[in-house]
């Protein structure tokens, strides 16, 4: 897709789905019960989408209020968690608040595909965790559990309380930040 050499490994959905270099795509499979629950969550949302915009992930539901007014948004809000916080009860589920939304998935969060990573490439090595949203808080706080060998980033035009270690503004700091990153690994 990039032409880089060698291939990126990326992991998505939140760090439920990873593809490999080679091409392979893997994506973890919840209990039969969770994935039945959402889809039972899918289709009652295809008919009424409680005045926001619904998104189908491979495993999870999400309800986006994004541009909406903020009496609307409410609205939106409080009816989705009205349907959404009784199934996170559920074995295998999980509510994940982000800005104007909420998910819920199943499968592991971006804390635990940052485990999974560093459970793979095993100790010694720098690592650097940058992201925008709430949803990267769980990674955030795994880098920050690494020490002196870990720097949590939160990258974003505007701060927000967080337990990342710096706050980058985009795109200038975030530009100089990797450019550094760079020479640094490439000192090392």
């Amino acid at each position: 897709m990039l032409g880089l050499d060698p291939p990126l490994e990326v992991w998505g959905l939140h760090g439920a789905e990873r593809l490999y270099p080679d091409g392979r795509r893997e994506l973890e499979q919840g209990p039969a019960a969770t994935r039945a629950k959402l889809d039972e969550l899918r289709e009652h949302l295809r008919r009424d989408s409680l005045g926001g915009l619904l998104e189908d992930k491979a495993n999870g539901v999400v309800m986006h209020w994004r541009g909406t007014s903020r009496r609307k948004a409410a609205q939106i809000e409080q009816r989705t968690r009205e349907l959404f916080e009784p199934l996170a009860r559920m074995e295998g589920l999980a509510l994940l608040e982000f800005e104007a939304g909420l998910e819920l998935r199943g499968g592991r969060d971006k804390g635990g595909a940052v485990e999974a990573i560093l459970a793979e490439v095993g100790p010694g090595i720098l690592v650097a965790y940058l992201g925008d949203d709430l949803t990267d808080e769980a990674a955030f706080c795994v880098v920050n559990a690494l020490g002196p060998r870990g720097l949590s980033v939160l990258v974003r035009r505007e701060c927000r309380e967080t337990v990342a270690d710096l706050w980058l503004r985009p795109p200038g700091e975030l530009k100089g930040f990797l450019e550094r990153w760079l020479r640094a690994a490439g000192d090392s």
